[in-house]
């Protein structure tokens, strides 16, 4: 086994360490980091933004790069989380409990340079993980037929759906709207038009691309104008690595030994379970760093395992999210739902048959995870001081630059204008649903699936004849079915039991 591994990542290496491929990866990864560091514009959204970059690259160079993007970002977000208090996206919202009173304590280098050596030790330990787990879940996924996979893409939707926010109504609500959109086009049965209105540029249906832009892009933009991030000056922080003060201490070290490897572990099975992601293994990681330390009354005013655990933890998670994406077809998160959308795009379809099919791909994107986490430590220590500098920036400017990216890149889909209006429909959409509470996300994923969804559910209805006794007749649609049944009643069940609990507690009363 360990001389198959080898020989795979061999392949890998042949494909991400080559010219072009190291070229576009440093590119990704450079590009993710500056993304990371616009507060809202986390990976799902420099994905959807950047995605139009890629159009004209060969499908392996372009998801290396996007990949770049993806974990370089998770990298980039927790800079400004530490130096302005403002985390990049929700994954490093655990990071400013810390790691902003550690700026403020003067230690500002420390803890920028002890993120950089968490996000690399969790990245790599789900970079390896996934190395190990994904040749061995592709072949017991080899016999999935339709129906199988139908209970797969429910049960990630139905996860996805009820962990995202406190008001699980509004997850499915997000959900309908994208599988609502993703009807548009063709009916898959009967081959005609649905919801075209008479359109022949909608015959294909709605393209994912303008609609994770407007989304995640412009909704996001414009949900920060709503907030007046707009109004507020520039920061104007200097810092430089030549410092004495810029490294950690020996004890900084020591202290979080075990921290980098309870954080991975925590963050890659948050990742590899769908709808978890990087923001609740971050935040798990934090838990459960706080309960085991003997001394949690310093946590919270600048403790460096505070910051070291959800930093390992949301990049063991990025990895980890690969791996039901890879294997199964399913994105554990929403950059992942994006990238499946990309994945579609070039002809690639995720699922088990996919590291049997294109093995130079797959290995290819591996690889480059693996180069790609040693990159971005170098990037992150040592062009520290440069990317601060992107915080003089003052927002008002930048916000012409990424409307003016946001529509060349829908409209550079078709060369249509009608990509456009989705985009500025899309954007409008994102803005409420961020003010409301609902889950672009979930939107994204909603649409992505949907088709895949419809189309193996009518194939298990054809073999079956309309009994649909492939659901329970196969061993593994058999368990599948369970655990969709049980995902859908456990949750009902829960509320039940409080319900009776309070009602029985005042009626002692």
């Amino acid at each position: 086994m360990l001389a198959d591994i080898a020989s795979n990542l061999s392949l890998g290496l042949s494909v991400a360490a080559s010219p072009e491929g190291f070229l576009f990866l440093v590119l990704g990864a450079f590009l993710g980091m500056i993304v990371g560091l616009f507060p809202g514009f986390g990976p799902a959204a420099g994905i959807a933004v950047l995605i139009p970059m890629t159009f004209g690259l060969e499908p392996t160079i372009a998801i290396i790069m996007l990949a770049g993007i993806y974990y370089g970002s998770m990298y980039g977000g927790t800079i400004t989380s530490i130096l302005i208090n403002t985390p990049g996206e929700s994954a490093t919202v655990a990071s400013t409990i810390d790691g902003y009173p550690l700026a403020q304590k003067g230690r500002a280098g420390p803890a920028l340079v002890m993120q950089a050596i968490a996000s690399f030790f969790g990245g790599t330990v789900g970079v390896i993980l996934i190395t190990a787990l994904a040749p061995s879940l592709a072949n017991f996924a080899a016999s999935f037929g339709p129906s199988e996979y139908f209970l797969i893409i429910a049960v990630g939707l139905l996860m996805l759906t009820t962990m995202m926010g406190d008001n699980k109504f509004k997850g499915f609500i997000s959900a309908l709207i994208g599988f609502a959109v993703g009807t548009v086009g063709v009916d898959v049965m009967s081959g005609q038009q649905r919801y075209t209105f008479g359109s022949p540029e909608l015959i294909g249906g709605v393209y994912f691309v303008a609609v994770a832009i407007g989304l995640f892009g412009i909704g996001e933009l414009l949900h920060c104008i709503f907030n007046g991030q707009h109004r507020q000056p520039a920061k104007r922080l200097r810092i430089s690595f030549r410092d004495a003060a810029f490294w950690p201490s020996k004890q900084d070290y020591y202290e979080s030994r075990w921290t980098f490897w309870r954080g991975s572990g925590i963050g890659f099975l948050a990742g590899v379970l769908p709808g978890s992601g990087a923001t609740l293994g971050s935040i798990i990681g934090y838990s459960v760093e706080k309960k085991v330390a003997k001394d949690p009354e310093k946590f919270g005013k600048g403790e460096m395992r505070g910051l070291v655990a959800p930093e390992a933890a949301n990049n063991a998670a990025s990895a980890g999210a690969m791996v039901p994406l890879l294997s199964l077809g399913i994105p554990g998160s929403g950059a992942t739902a994006v990238l499946l959308g990309a994945f579609l795009m070039w002809g690639l379809q995720p699922g088990p048959l996919l590291i049997v099919n294109d093995p130079e791909f797959v290995w290819g994107l591996i690889a480059s995870m693996y180069l790609g986490n040693m990159i971005l430590i170098a990037m992150s220590i040592f062009a520290i001081p440069l990317f601060v500098k992107f915080l003089d920036i003052p927002y008002v400017n930048v916000v012409p630059v990424i409307v003016l990216l946001c529509v060349i890149g829908a409209f550079a889909i078709n060369a249509s204008i009608i990509e456009t209006w989705i985009l500025v429909g899309s954007g409008l959409i994102g803005f409420a649903m961020k003010r409301y509470g609902y889950s672009p996300a979930a939107t994204v994923l909603a649409l992505v699936l949907g088709s895949m969804a419809e189309e193996t559910f009518l194939q298990t209805y054809i073999i079956s004849r309309g009994t649909m006794s492939l659901f329970w007749e196969r061993p593994v649609s058999l368990v599948l079915s369970l655990i969709l049944l049980a995902v859908i009643l456990i949750p009902i069940i829960v509320n039940l039991m409080g319900r009776t609990r309070k009602e029985t507690a005042l009626t002692k009363q």
